[in-house]
């Protein structure tokens, strides 16, 4: 095969050539440090207003609710770490799910060794929570619940308004890990109601390396920093800020707003047919939810197959066998596993996530790829 098929935007999705343009003017301009008075300090600050502004347009936030940081993991850090800390006076219980991110999940566990008790909600079938089991989970010395939004793994979209309700009614902060869902469900933080937000770029069309986490104002005075030596981005992030990676996360959110509604049917369609395509193959097993799911994420498994053999037989096809953080740490897919997979088929799973760059041809392609790969392994192994 003479090209890769790019089907893994659920990781990094290809950065788009009018923000690396914009990256490139911001470092050859001559721009100061944005804490600086001068100038090139004050140029700088600008670019960084600009882009603090595009991206609270798109998540209709206030702009001054907007702290960047080094991306969605650092900001579910910032969240939890700086919220549980700042509150521990009022109780030490935090409430998440079993499927969320490793930045959740470790920086959880992470809070435990602090002496805090985390309970850890089992969601549904496709990694879909019930709203009722987190609600059922809260207790008086409850002080934090962290839910993401839509599942990078299956791509499930939660049900966040009554866990959204239920915390404002009890005076429990609410996070919300939505690195995913930018561009694949419509985001209304005012409207939510939730106190903190995770967003990154790199999922988005923009770099990777920053992100940025969403504080509404009533939260502001419960979150701490979690890094020390400097009063910038509020107080809340200190150290130089990133110029050239911020204005491009803002120039990636303009560009994602400018299209987005059309682009969520776009791959709502090839998705389907991508997951048509795959579940017509024999011994091929669905791990995302057939409703109220993201439209960019299928994630499939394959009986009867080894899954270091099926993935080394994709040859031309980057996909991924779940999120990034699992495969670093080279084991099957604990929210595969926890939503009842065997290790063998958790290993032997793929995710696909389609993105602006993908195209019909490409479906069709990635499922001849799949198709050919299933079949060789299948008949290469021992009757």
């Amino acid at each position: 095969m003479s090209h890769v098929i790019y089907l893994d935007h659920a990781a990094t999705t290809p950065v788009d050539p009018r923000v690396v343009a914009a990256m490139s003017d911001c470092l050859h301009a001559s721009l100061g440090n944005p804490s600086a008075g001068h100038a090139a300090g004050r140029l700088a600050q600008r670019a960084i207003d600009a882009a603090r502004a595009s991206v609270a347009a798109f998540v209709r936030c206030r702009a001054e609710d907007v702290i960047f940081t080094s991306g969605a993991t650092e900001a579910d850090n910032l969240a939890l770490l700086g919220c549980a800390r700042t509150l521990r006076h009022r109780g030490r219980h935090i409430v998440t799910v079993r499927t969320e991110h490793r930045a959740v999940l470790d920086a959880c566990a992470a809070l435990e060794r602090e002496g805090f008790e985390v309970t850890r909600v089992t969601p549904g079938p496709f990694a879909r929570v019930d709203p009722t089991s987190v609600v059922a989970a809260l207790r008086a010395d409850t002080t934090l619940v962290s839910v993401m939004w839509v599942n990078n793994e299956t791509g499930a979209i939660q049900d966040l308004q009554p866990i959204a309700a239920a915390c404002r009614e009890r005076g429990v902060r609410l996070h919300v890990d939505a690195a995913q869902a930018p561009g694949r469900v419509p985001l209304d933080f005012a409207a939510l109601g939730a106190d903190f937000m995770s967003l990154s770029a790199h999922k988005q069309g923009g770099p990777a390396g920053v992100g940025a986490l969403i504080v509404a104002a009533a939260a502001r005075t419960t979150l701490a920093p979690i890094l020390h030596g400097g009063g910038q981005e509020a107080g809340l992030r200190p150290g130089t800020p990133a110029v050239h990676q911020i204005v491009g996360m803002g120039v990636a959110y303009g560009l994602l707003a400018a299209c987005a509604d059309e682009e969520c049917v776009r791959l709502a369609g090839l998705s389907g047919r991508l997951e048509q395509g795959l579940l017509a193959l024999p011994g091929v097993l669905a791990n995302s939810p057939p409703r109220e799911r993201a439209p960019h994420i299928v994630n499939v498994s394959v009986e009867g197959v080894d899954g270091e053999a099926l993935h080394a037989e994709l040859d031309g096809l980057a996909v991924s066998r779940g999120s990034a953080c699992g495969t670093e740490r080279g084991e099957p897919s604990y929210v595969l596993r926890t939503l009842g997979r065997s290790d063998a088929l958790a290993e032997a799973s793929i995710r696909f996530s389609v993105g602006r760059s993908t195209r019909s041809e490409d479906i069709d392609a990635a499922l001849e790829v799949v198709a050919r790969a299933v079949r060789r392994l299948r008949d290469l192994a021992p009757s």
